[in-house]
């Protein structure tokens, strides 16, 4: 029980320490939770049958995670937060743009999980208002966040246990439930509703790309990239999927769990395990809602480090995790609604920020850099990565902007694409290849000018003969 002493900061390999497989704990336990669950219900709520509803979740995530367990990758090999690395793209300053979204994003998901775990807690106990349950729940994890890295890989990993078990008797259950006549019809297809549930899956995962390799820094800087893709894939994929999947299920079964999820749950397990459903629930906020408000803080830290080169002190730390904390707690307080049409629209907005970024970070980082970086220009705001880099901010601006006309975010704006294809949303497509393409060959140029395109092909043909 001590404080992580490390923030935003190189990883030394004389700290590194844990195995690849301990990322599968990670990330199956904070995909074990009601979120995702609801999530999963969206895709019933815009009109598919269980049948295409399921296969969206199964594609959606199975794409989702590529992305997602690619980033996870990188961290054993560079050592430093995930958004950090930014500052090689975007320029030192320049990476504000993408960590200002990061940080709102995050605090928008510990405010929506928040809000869940605290309705769980009002469901077991009436007396409790839900408030008071947001503050005592957002309490608690503000000290295990304080605590940091190596406390929540400890009880992520109890999490994985104790969540798969009570989640096998909830789907047993879930499975008794009578579905709605031609709900497993093949001929129940709807191209609208299927691209835009597709798109919803989809971007779960990708979301978790800003600080996914937040978890794997501290591992040995000679693990297996293939070993962390791989634990990242499936702990993420077979925890979301499977979460998802149960929101389908339920959903389509009575329309009463997207009104008060965490009743249906207790009333579908029985009194007697009610109160386990309701413990689960909350820890499994808890779980998740510890990696939406460390990365909240690493977002922080980096956005104002260029301009305070801020020492975190452990008291410094757990202050500006308390302000992140607040505001998500008294955005909660005020914000409550329809929890599945705030989860549709949430999360169709965040593809839109984050996509492009995901983009733009991997190619520079496996087809142009190669995971060549030089740390210490990382944190140098007037290092060989400079202030803004335009190439970059320009494709990312250009990237967001391509994407209105296919955006579909329901009673706020549909663009004509969208409407023309059905009601679909399939902007994350779009925001996946246009950043890609221009920023490889914008960047490319770049670097060759420099010459640093160069070095980094010398310094790949030696390791490359040095492996064989």
């Amino acid at each position: 029980m001590k404080v992580e002493q490390r923030s935003i900061d190189y990883i030394p390999d004389s700290e590194r320490h844990g195995k690849a497989r301990d990322l599968f704990n990670i990330w199956f336990s904070g995909n074990m939770q009601l979120t995702p669950v609801i999530t999963g219900a969206v895709a019933i709520s815009l009109g598919l049958n269980v049948f295409w509803a399921l296969t969206a979740v199964i594609l959606g995530n199975l794409i989702g995670g590529l992305f997602m367990a690619t980033h996870s990758a990188q961290g054993p090999k560079l050592g430093i937060p995930q958004m950090i690395q930014s500052r090689a793209q975007f320029g030192v300053i320049g990476a504000i743009l993408p960590l200002i979204l990061v940080m709102v994003m995050y605090i928008g998901s510990v405010y929506y999980s928040g809000l869940l775990g605290a309705q769980a807690i009002h469901s077991a106990f009436p007396a409790v208002p839900v408030w008071l349950a947001m503050v005592v729940l957002n309490g608690v994890t503000l000290i295990v966040t304080t605590y940091g890295y190596d406390l929540i890989h400890a009880i992520e990993k109890y999490f994985a246990i104790i969540f798969a078990i009570v989640f096998i008797v909830i789907t047993v259950e879930a499975l008794r439930l009578p579905l709605p006549a031609h709900s497993w019809s093949v001929s129940g297809f709807k191209v609208g509703p299927f691209l835009m549930a597709l798109s919803v899956c989809t971007t779960w995962l990708l979301t978790y790309a800003p600080y996914v390799a937040d978890y794997s820094r501290y591992l040995p800087s000679n693990t297996s990239p293939r070993a962390t893709f791989g634990w990242t894939y499936a702990g993420g994929v077979l925890g979301t999927g499977w979460t998802m999947a149960l929101g389908v299920i339920l959903i389509a079964s009575s329309s009463k769990f997207g009104i008060d999820p965490t009743g249906f749950l207790a009333n579908l397990v029985g009194h007697s395990l009610a109160p386990i459903v309701y413990i689960v629930i909350v820890l499994g906020i808890l779980g998740v809602n510890v990696l939406n408000l460390y990365c909240a803080f690493m977002a922080t830290v980096t956005s104002i480090e260029p301009f305070t080169k801020i020492k975190v002190t452990p008291s410094k730390r757990f202050a500006i995790l308390a302000i992140c904390t607040i505001i998500a707690t008294c955005i909660g307080i005020v914000g409550q609604g329809n929890l599945v049409t705030i989860m549709n629209d949430f999360m169709l907005l965040l593809q839109y920020i984050m996509v492009p970024w995901s983009a733009i970070n991997l190619v520079d980082y496996y087809l142009l850099r190669r995971g060549n970086y030089s740390i210490k220009d990382i944190f140098d705001v007037n290092g060989k990565y400079g202030k803004f880099n335009w190439t970059c901010i320009g494709t990312y601006l250009i990237s967001v902007v391509a994407q209105i006309p296919f955006m579909n975010v329901e009673g706020i704006y549909e663009g004509p694409i969208s409407k023309a294809i059905g009601h679909a949303d399939i902007s994350w497509s779009v925001a996946l290849i246009l950043p890609a393409v221009l920023y490889y060959y914008g960047m490319k140029a770049k670097l060759t000018a420099t010459g640093e395109l160069q070095e980094i092909e010398r310094i790949y043909a030696a390791k490359k003969i040095v492996n064989h």
